[in-house]
């Protein structure tokens, strides 16, 4: 029997891929073992009250959801944060007058079931990390990035309360190197680009619904570097971004239950009001369970001036990208663009790592790298009883 032209890729779960999933496992585990020792705040309670009559009884007037009050950032969070309650009340056969308040006394799981949301997010969030730090840097990039990110402090904390910046995060992340891949894919067969040309107005879309100024940020970094990378074939760009904007948009509405009244506020509101401030940036390297990310990102920054080798595309990307997010900060309303900055930081970090450790410099490397891997994991470890208050 001839062979097929045409297979299937296989799902491969070999050595690599087990590693990296033993390692978003223990990210689980910190997860829930902060989970298991926090109690539900009033901002906890506000964020799932609001998510559930977006679900179960939305009537937005004029920019807010009955007595959320105003939404300031995204309704992503609250969506998020709702759903699980609004599918567990209809399970549990209980009436939608059931108050989150009164869910909170007869559902001993609530306090897991409204974090559990962001806890996926940050899980999605370090698979994708790993994804892209693997195919660019190899496996043993991958592992440097996915070590840092899974034994980080702010990671944890975004992951553990509802809040629109760990999907900030990971939309912007993914926005970037979605478009980076649509750059290559434009280069090949027109059937290529048309999937990554979906997914990136997905992406976008599910980014403007977190955050307007993420969306913002992530849309121009899309023409940025599309601008830059295809070659050839940049006619397309300004059909392509009136796809991904009309596309967000319509996925922005929709987050709204498509009352215009509602998404209008989003752009009368200082929601993309942007600034920059180096306090911020200050503040995180400065923190002390941050210090193994700090000195590995210094040391990686020395390196990449240093060492020709290392100045090339696929470091310096994340490398603008993740100094033009530490900068940032919102004027308009409270956020962290320092915690968007993370999974660029983390890939410019391995990528040189992963340099140095081709060079004849690879056998003291490795346990400059091992320590401070290793200490990121202790100052991680120790710093979890502070993030359950």
């Amino acid at each position: 029997m001839p062979p097929t032209k045409h297979r299937l890729r296989k799902f491969r779960f070999d050595r690599p891929q087990q590693i990296a999933a033993l390692l978003l496992l223990l990210l689980l585990g910190q997860c829930l073992w902060v989970i298991g020792h926090k109690i539900l705040s009033e901002n906890d309670y506000e964020y799932a009250r609001c998510g559930r009559e977006m679900w179960e009884k939305p009537s937005p007037l004029a920019g807010y959801f009955t007595s959320c009050g105003n939404i300031h950032d995204g309704t992503l969070a609250y969506r998020a944060a709702g759903l699980p309650l609004t599918l567990d009340r209809i399970f549990a056969g209980q009436a939608s007058t059931t108050s989150t308040w009164e869910m909170r006394h007869e559902l001993s799981h609530i306090n897991l079931l409204l974090r559990l949301p962001f806890v996926f997010a940050a899980l999605m969030l370090g698979a994708c990390i790993w994804w892209v730090t693997r195919r660019l840097y190899g496996n043993t990039g991958g592992y440097i990035a996915l070590t840092l990110y899974c034994f980080s402090p702010s990671i944890i904390a975004a992951a553990v309360y509802p809040n629109n910046d760990i999907w900030a995060a990971f939309g912007v992340f993914a926005a970037v190197y979605t478009a980076i891949g649509v750059s290559h894919a434009m280069q090949g067969p027109r059937k290529k680009w048309r999937p990554r040309i979906v997914l990136l107005t997905v992406v976008l879309g599910f980014t403007a619904a977190a955050h307007i100024s993420a969306f913002a940020i992530a849309l121009l970094l899309t023409v940025c570097f599309m601008a830059y990378l295809a070659e050839g074939k940049r006619a397309y760009l300004p059909t392509l971004l009136i796809v991904w904007v009309l596309g967000a948009m319509l996925i922005l509405l929709a987050s709204y239950g498509f009352r215009p009244d509602a998404f209008s506020y989003v752009f009368r509101s200082e929601a993309a009001k942007v600034g920059f401030s180096f306090e911020p940036a200050w503040a995180f390297f400065s923190n002390l369970s941050n210090a193994g990310l700090a000195i590995a990102s210094a040391g990686a920054l020395g390196l990449y001036l240093a060492t020709r080798r290392s100045r090339y595309f696929g470091n310096t990307a994340p490398l603008i990208v993740g100094l033009l997010l530490m900068l940032l900060v919102t004027t308009g309303i409270q956020s962290t663009p320092v915690l968007w900055a993370v999974p660029f930081l983390l890939a410019f970090v391995s990528g040189v790592f992963a340099d140095v450790l081709e060079t004849h410099y690879r056998p003291w490397f490795l346990w400059i790298t091992g320590g401070l891997l290793a200490a990121q994991v202790a100052l991680s470890l120790a710093s979890l009883p502070l993030l359950t208050r």
